[in-house]
């Protein structure tokens, strides 16, 4: 099988100054993409300012005999979003691929978090989500191919402590994951969400002494694949961590029907509602969302005519 290459791709790539953002941006740089590396170079709560770490980053794929160029606006603004995808474009020409990495952390309870915190980890992680793909999209499908990839979260899927701002963010992701796979489908664009786990300064202050290797690199040739042409699916999410790749996917249980309830026969039934025997998936893509609703009325329609 010949190795798979970006040759002549161009990589838009944000928070790509350092961990897992770097290692997909020396991974695509090093199979013949041309990259934009984005990186406002900020502290992990996403304050301060430093164009090194693009740099640094550029300065090492050209080393080993790549093309990349440093972008250091932020996603944060819509502003920042378009100047990103802009440098593409004014330095290459087209786009081929987005990945969306960039990120920051405000810890907090539900309790106690302000709703300053909560924005700025918005900001980031969903708004800037969109901020990059809304200007990037209508390019990939008048060229009619493109690769999107979005950055979501155990924690966006499962939750967590302290971090209601960042688990919003990251299921918020998934939703315009699908949305961008939905309305790409007919253009050649496809939009898949990436769970990835590795040690990078986001863990600083957990212990992490008993856990495999988790560099980040061990994390990019999944995102890789996702950005390459020959990628199959689309509106899926990948899951990536030490050394496991896996699909992650949200199903619905047949569920009970009955022509009306009460609170008292939800309660009676709820084992059998929540029973997850035979669980419906619904890929998003081609139609998840007219398959639920159909599914749902066919099972009413049917069990009413038998009742008649």
């Amino acid at each position: 099988m010949p190795e798979l290459r970006f040759d002549d791709r161009v990589a838009v790539i944000t928070g790509a100054g350092r961990g897992l953002g770097r290692a997909y941006a020396l991974l695509l740089a090093s199979k013949g993409a041309r990259v934009v590396v984005n990186d406002a170079g900020v502290a992990i709560n996403g304050e301060t300012a430093d164009r090194g770490p693009a740099e640094e980053v550029v300065r090492e794929i050209k080393a080993a005999g790549g093309d990349a160029v440093a972008c250091t606006e932020s996603v944060a603004t819509a502003e920042g979003g378009q100047a990103i995808i802009d440098t593409a474009l004014d330095r290459y020409g087209r786009l081929d691929i987005l990945i969306h990495n960039a990120g920051n952390s405000r810890y907090g309870s539900l309790r106690e978090m302000t709703y300053e915190d909560f924005d700025a980890v918005l900001d980031v992680h969903l708004r800037g989500a969109f901020h990059v793909v809304r200007p990037a999209f209508p390019l990939m499908c008048e060229a009619g191919y493109g690769r999107v990839v979005l950055t979501s979260s155990i924690g966006g899927i499962y939750g967590n402590h302290r971090v209601a701002n960042y688990a919003a963010s990251k299921a918020g992701v998934i939703g315009l994951s699908n949305v961008a796979a939905l309305e790409g489908a007919e253009y050649g664009v496809t939009s898949n969400v990436i769970v990835p786990a590795a040690v990078t300064r986001l863990a600083e202050g957990i212990d992490t002494s008993a856990y495999p290797p988790m560099g980040p690199e061990l994390a990019a040739p999944a995102v890789g694949w996702l950005a390459h042409e020959s990628c199959s699916i689309t509106g899926e999410m990948l899951v990536s961590i030490a050394g496991r790749v896996a699909r992650a996917f949200i199903a619905e249980t047949p569920g009970v029907y009955q022509p009306s309830w009460t609170i008292d026969e939800i309660g009676e039934q709820i084992d059998a509602i929540r029973a997850t025997d035979n669980p419906w998936i619904l890929p998003p893509v081609p139609s998840a969302h007219k398959d639920h609703i159909t599914k749902s009325f066919a099972i009413a329609t049917e069990r009413d005519a038998r009742v008649g």
